[in-house]
């Protein structure tokens, strides 16, 4: 929260609040600055060679604003947790982040708040949500960054062993044909290294301005409304390139077919929400360049180069002194949920370690190295090694959600199953016990998220529809595939198992 009397601009404020978080985190959680002044930059993605190896305990993606995304996800699940369980008491439990759907009948009279309705919670409708970063998304909207960046901007070649290059719709390489604009692109890498099937943020963060932040796990809890949208990007001034970023999220840009469309048609009403996907445009905001220096000195170096003449017509590029050298580690933090609930003690979260920050009682820390927590190995992925964020570790925390009256560990741990106080959220719907028959007796990750888009309720079949047709605009996006057929006994160590 702002200073009482700030009156600095929303964006300055809210860069502000994010660098105290960042500098109150140990030394360990933060990137090196070298005695030289080189300074470690950037964060890790797997090849997609490597995905088939991750059993649902390697991050894919590490760039910080999937990681973002995902730790907002992970933040909701336990929000909806410790409400549920409060539900259980003779109050009616509140949050100020997330309420009970309150849904309107034929006659526009509101029904009983307390009310089974699928999904059972919504943000609340003053929430606005941003997302402040210190460099321009990787991927379309920085591609004008990107190309001023070079000392020799002749783009990267696809050669043909890449990509099928008779194909419009290819995936390029991250810095690949600067002359192709408004395309999905990979991750970008070095030119040597092997490629990835991840898409660059400017692309994914395109998808959530249609599908919302809200996860396949997530969004089978809280509904859409227009609060679950990606309000604002928050960037350095001179990390935007306006015809970049229209180009890359604006209603006139590479989304425009999707502009006024709505997933269903028409809104479903719920209390003073609408329930929705629909097509968001966030704003992007700037943070100045003053401001950027005062508070992060892990600024990448930039490779802008001056052209000094030597006297004659030849101009020659001046030389970097500093580079940048790659970093490994990320730092993930999330605040603690309103309630307090049970299940927390079942996996280890970092909260105990990094008890709070800054006045902010503390829900998951955790540094990651190579998509696992530090001090594992993501070529050989063991369940200790799995993030919190993780896809086996989200399902395990939704399946403890939608399970009622028990909260239970993974499949053949030696924990204990834990009696939950909550209400049998599925109570009284037919289709919510056929969902949560397809989510309790799913025995891979593929089987649970296709329980999440087989239209078992009409929330899924909108989601399922808007992310196609979303898609579809954002032409060349290809299925990262190969981390699906695995089942939460992953989540079980092996050590333990002989016991």
């Amino acid at each position: 929260m702002p200073e009482p009397g700030d009156t600095a601009p929303l964006p300055s404020r809210i860069a502000s609040l994010v660098h105290a978080h960042f500098d109150a985190l140990p030394t360990r959680s933060k990137p090196s600055i070298f005695p030289d002044g080189t300074k470690e930059s950037g964060a890790k993605c797997l090849s997609a060679s490597h995905i088939p190896r991750c059993r649902g305990l390697v991050l894919h993606d590490c760039h910080a604003e999937i990681l973002a995304i995902r730790a907002f996800n992970y933040w909701l699940l336990t929000e909806c947790h410790g409400l549920w369980n409060e539900a259980s008491k003779d109050t009616i439990p509140t949050s100020p982040f997330i309420r009970r759907r309150a849904i309107r009948n034929k006659n526009g009279e509101t029904e009983d708040p307390n009310s089974e309705k699928w999904p059972p919670f919504e943000l609340q409708p003053g929430i606005k949500i941003y997302m402040y970063c210190t460099c321009a998304p990787c991927g379309d909207a920085s591609m004008e960054l990107c190309m001023a960046s070079q000392q020799d901007a002749t783009p990267w070649e696809i050669t043909q062993e890449k990509t099928d290059t008779n194909s419009e719709d290819a995936m390029l390489d991250g810095r690949a044909h600067f002359s192709r604009l408004g395309v999905v692109r990979r991750k970008p890498a070095r030119m040597d290294a092997e490629s990835t099937r991840s898409k660059s943020c400017s692309d994914k963060l395109a998808l959530r301005q249609v599908t919302s932040l809200l996860s396949c796990e997530t969004s089978r809890l809280i509904a859409p409304t227009k609060s679950a949208y990606l309000a604002g990007l928050i960037l350095p001034e001179d990390e935007i390139t306006r015809s970049g970023c229209e180009r890359s999220f604006g209603e006139s840009g590479r989304m425009k077919a999707l502009a006024g469309k709505s997933w269903p048609s028409e809104g479903i009403l719920s209390g003073e929400s609408t329930i929705a996907y629909r097509f968001h445009p966030f704003q992007v905001l700037a943070v100045s360049a003053e401001q950027i220096k005062a508070q992060w000195p892990f600024a990448k170096m930039k490779n802008t180069l001056p052209l000094l003449s030597n006297g004659s017509d030849e101009v020659k590029p001046v030389t970097a002194s500093k580079k940048n050298r790659p970093g490994n580690v990320s730092a993930i933090w999330a605040a603690a949920p309103s309630y307090s609930h049970s299940c927390a003690a079942l996996s280890d979260t970092g909260s105990k370690t990094l008890p709070a920050l800054k006045g902010s009682k503390t829900g998951l820390y955790e540094n990651v190295i190579n998509g696992v927590k530090q001090g594992n190995r993501a070529t050989t992925p063991l369940a200790r090694g799995a993030s919190s964020l993780s896809r086996a570790k989200l399902w395990v925390l939704l399946r403890n959600i939608v399970q009622p009256n028990v909260c239970t560990s993974p499949p053949g741990s030696m924990q204990q199953e834990l009696p939950v106080p909550g209400v049998d959220g599925c109570a009284g719907d037919r289709s919510l016990d056929a969902l949560r028959h397809k989510l309790l007796h799913a025995t891979t990750y593929d089987e649970m998220k296709r329980a999440c888009s087989d239209s078992v309720t009409d929330s899924d079949r909108f989601r399922a529809e808007a992310m196609d047709d979303a898609k579809t605009v954002l032409k060349g996006w290809l299925p990262n595939s190969g981390d699906e057929g695995w089942g939460l006994d992953v989540l079980v160590d092996p050590q333990k198992r002989k016991r």
